[in-house]
């Protein structure tokens, strides 16, 4: 709870900080929309066209072991009914779905996080490029501060407005 506090009062602080420099008119603020200029480029269009054939082989392996699983279950229902399985032969039969069905779940665990990483390992360069031209926009404008309406965050500030140190000092 305290920590909380503590970033509400940094923050209240910031905007504070950031709205008496407007007043005085010599801070030059600006902002953008990072979703917008991440959708024109041509580096996210490829990138999310490699995402999806590799989702679309995932997804692909994935139902395949549904269906197997499904044959397997109508087969042994099958035999069940025919009575030409033992009880112990059913309840260990019923084992191997279990496992085949527990495996299945891993997989997917295992393709969302195998999608994830590879979303990260795409994006991580080109968003790297995107806030390198941030930056140099914001040192040739003479900007102060750059703002991004899509996460409400600063993507971009003056080195000289930075109060980190102070705040550490404080706390």
């Amino acid at each position: 709870m305290e920590k909380v506090l503590k970033i509400i009062a940094l923050a209240a602080f910031v905007i504070f900080v950031a709205a008496s420099a407007v007043q005085d008119g010599t801070t030059k603020l600006g902002y953008l929309n990072s979703a917008a200029i991440l959708a024109e480029l041509p580096e996210v269009k490829a990138a999310d066209a490699d995402l999806e054939v590799l989702q679309n082989q995932l997804q692909k392996k994935g139902e395949k072991m549904v269906q197997d699983l499904q044959s397997k279950y109508q087969a042994i229902a099958q035999k069940v009914q025919a009575g030409q399985v033992s009880p112990a032969q059913q309840q260990e039969e019923e084992k191997k779905l279990q496992t085949l069905n527990d495996d299945i779940q891993k997989f997917d665990v295992n393709m969302r996080n195998q999608l994830a990483e590879k979303r990260n390992e795409l994006y991580e360069p080109i968003i790297q490029k995107v806030n390198d031209a941030i930056k140099v926009v914001g040192k040739e404008g003479n900007f102060k501060m750059v703002f991004d309406l899509t996460s409400t965050g600063i993507v971009y500030a003056d080195e000289a407005q930075d109060i980190s140190e102070l705040v550490k000092a404080k706390l």
